[in-house]
């Protein structure tokens, strides 16, 4: 892919290709140990699309995330995945990996070929080509002989994203990929994954609370809360007063 060009930075809104879905909710409930956050879910995310969960702290954005990654079964119902859909990348808060601290940066982003090859079996040469094909891909290749905890918040992130698309995978999954990341590797991270989204035609949910990005990067936004989804256009969902009426405050 190569570097981050000025087209990514200047059109990062990228309407998917081809209108299939790529992953549908069926009357899913979403929780932990039979106490539900969402019930009765019926959603659908569109092979290609650029979305954003976003919402309070506690209202189950996290949660949905998994669910749609298949780290979290779903309570009742049913989670259908469209053709190339099911093989997903998933990169967690950053916060989750740091007990990593004795792996560099390349062994992180080589995890990602563990799940095709099976617990046990030792990495090949085309794995490890594979790796740093994917740490340049996400402009990590140059720290890929660091430790992972001695990377910096985007780093980090480059690191994670590199190993999620390990697998080649047709949609990609971000938990608080900005968080505790300071605004220029924020731009940074975002205009990556808007190039990822059109050269290689991902369909791309995050989790994140920075609102400007979204509004700048994003094609759709989901506002999770009270159990609900609400879902719009970014630009629209998150303008001043629109957001203030789902956080139930005024705002200017």
């Amino acid at each position: 892919m190569g570097p981050i060009n000025s087209e990514a930075r200047m059109s990062p809104n990228v309407q998917p290709a081809v209108n299939e879905t790529a992953i549908a909710f069926h009357d899913v409930d979403v929780g932990y140990r039979s106490r539900p956050i969402f019930l009765g879910l019926n959603q659908e995310i569109q092979r290609g699309s650029f979305r954003a969960i976003l919402g309070e702290n506690g209202s189950g954005k996290s949660t949905l995330l998994k669910t749609v990654a298949g780290i979290l079964p779903p309570l009742r119902g049913r989670v259908e995945y469209g053709n190339g859909a099911r093989v997903i990348g998933y990169v967690p808060q950053k916060e989750q990996l740091d007990a990593l601290y004795l792996f560099s940066a390349r062994d992180v982003a080589l995890m990602g070929a563990c799940r095709t090859v099976g617990p046990g079996r030792p990495l090949g040469k085309s794995a490890r080509e594979r790796a740093l094909q994917m740490l340049e891909l996400t402009g990590a290749l140059e720290f890929k002989d660091r430790l992972f905890a001695q990377l910096s918040g985007g780093q980090k992130q480059r690191t994670l994203i590199a190993r999620a698309l390990m697998t080649d995978p047709q949609v990609l999954i971000l938990d608080e990929p900005t968080a505790g990341v300071d605004h220029a590797a924020c731009e940074s991270i975002l205009q990556l994954l808007v190039q990822l989204h059109r050269e290689r035609q991902l369909t791309i949910l995050l989790v994140t609370h920075d609102l400007p990005l979204v509004r700048r990067y994003v094609t759709t936004a989901m506002w999770v809360r009270d159990g609900k989804i609400i879902e719009g256009a970014a630009a629209e969902l998150l303008a001043p007063k629109r957001v203030g009426e789902l956080l139930g405050i005024e705002l200017e």
